[in-house]
């Protein structure tokens, strides 16, 4: 896989819902979903300042 498809992968929702071969400790998949949605928020303040600098 490519730097970006592992990415759009991580990113991908129903990744939440599968189930892994081994379940990870609660805390890791707590700092996973806290990581996620870290990415989403950035990701979402960038598309706002873009938004914001073409409008002027």
């Amino acid at each position: 896989m490519t730097f970006w498809q592992k990415i759009l992968h991580y990113l991908n929702p129903l990744t939440l819902f599968q189930k892994p071969e081994k379940r990870p400790n609660l805390n890791l998949r707590f700092m996973h979903g806290i990581n996620r949605i870290s990415i989403f928020m950035f990701l979402l303040g960038l598309i706002l300042l873009i938004i914001k600098y073409i409008k002027g």
